[in-house]
């Protein structure tokens, strides 16, 4: 059954203040991640105190906002940015890369293990299985405002996003009432914001943390991650909507999200592949650990 897509963004209005649906996805996923990795902490899977476990949750947190904010900001909204510099700031209206957002926590772990003395893989693969519930909460958020919907489908699941109907220049109200005319079935797209939802947030998870239960060599978990992310990333681009300002760089059919996610499938790949050879991991002691 088609569905048309006319969520409201905002959650809870409060006088001025706006709570975006969006922003809370973002506070459960950081949620989500502390609990998760508190529970693994407790089990003596990283030597840390619980101050110095916080501060590692407190880098990932700004490393995700950052990395993800100039990320995007940098390779779908340049000119945006240039036009309007303080728009890197609105992270309520959506607009984050994962690819920047990685990047962010890579450089925050790298911080926080030089600061605590620890190892900057053991740290790392750590991290790796609480980030898909935030994923999967995120894209849930993307579903919800609108953004990042996929090309055109008959499938009988589509959805009609009024936010891919603006050359129209007709109202929610406008397009729901053609839509309940039967007038806008061919403007169903693939909901891909859910798709991903289930594949980065759900499908991810469960295999991380099952295969995180036990310690594993060192890399293994990392790479399991990139490796998975990066497949069913460059997958799910076939149906997704290329972004407007970009479009396909090249053959009509490669977007920008499928160049960005080889590097993390080749990084998968050797990660897995030198972790035939690594020691299984071991929590390297932290200064500030107990």
């Amino acid at each position: 059954m088609i569905f048309f897509n006319d969520i409201d963004p905002i959650a809870v209005q409060l006088g001025p203040l706006a709570i975006h649906w969006y922003g809370l996805m973002y506070l459960g996923a950081f949620a989500a991640g502390y609990w998760l990795g508190a529970r693994r902490a407790a089990r003596g899977r990283i030597v840390a105190s619980k101050d110095a476990f916080g501060d590692l949750m407190f880098y990932g947190m700004l490393g995700v906002i950052l990395g993800g904010r100039i990320g995007y900001m940098l390779v779908y909204g340049a000119h945006e940015w240039l036009e309007h510099p303080l728009a890197i700031f609105k992270v309520w209206e959506g607009g984050m890369s994962f690819h920047g957002g990685l990047l962010g926590v890579v450089i925050a772990t790298m911080l926080w293990s030089r600061k605590h003395k620890a190892r900057f893989w053991d740290t790392i693969d750590f991290v790796a299985p609480l980030v898909p519930l935030g994923l999967g909460l995120g894209r849930l958020g993307n579903f919800i405002g609108g953004e990042l919907w996929g090309a055109k489908t008959n499938a009988g699941w589509g959805v009609v996003f009024p936010s891919a109907l603006a050359h129209l220049d007709m109202t929610t109200a406008q397009l729901r009432s053609m839509f309940e005319q039967g007038l806008l079935t061919s403007e169903a797209r693939h909901p891909t914001q859910l798709y991903e939802a289930f594949l980065e947030g759900v499908v991810m998870f469960a295999v991380l943390w099952w295969f995180s239960a036990k310690p594993r060599p060192r890399y293994a978990v990392s790479g399991l991650f990139a490796l998975l992310y990066g497949v069913f990333r460059f997958a799910i681009e076939f149906v997704r909507q290329p972004d407007a300002q970009l479009g396909y760089l090249a053959f009509g059919w490669v977007t920008m999200g499928q160049v960005l996610s080889v590097p993390l499938i080749v990084l998968g790949v050797v990660l897995l592949w030198l972790s035939r050879r690594a020691p299984v991991a071991t929590p390297a002691a932290a200064t500030a650990s107990t």
